[in-house]
């Protein structure tokens, strides 16, 4: 829809980087809806976590990453200091492959 070929859009490390991250976030709304999982983000000052799977009393930090360079998690190691994580999430880079993650129903990542 952008115009924006994927051989040129690949190249782009931050344009990239959106439509991945908007990719996780697509599916992780579409497959929760109605499933009693709620799905938020968070933001504190310059630190974020890009995604939150929440059900009942589990919580789930997810934190998208389009490349393979090594990452500093900052935002997620903060969260995890002020809630009570069960499970943290890194999708794309050193983590769970891209491919992987939007193939899985979402209840996999909250078991």
């Amino acid at each position: 829809m952008s115009g924006v070929s994927y051989q040129k859009a690949i190249k782009y490390r931050e344009y990239w980087g959106r439509l991945t991250e908007t990719a996780v976030g697509a599916h992780l709304a579409n497959d929760s809806a109605g499933k009693g999982i709620n799905l938020y983000y968070w933001l504190s000052r310059n630190r974020e976590v890009d995604f939150i799977l929440e059900s009942g009393k589990t919580v789930v930090a997810i934190e998208v990453k389009s490349g393979k360079k090594e990452y500093t998690l900052e935002g997620m190691a903060e969260f995890c200091k002020h809630f009570s994580v069960k499970r943290q999430l890194l999708v794309g880079g050193h983590g769970i492959a891209i491919d992987e993650f939007l193939a899985s129903p979402v209840e996999r990542w909250i078991e």
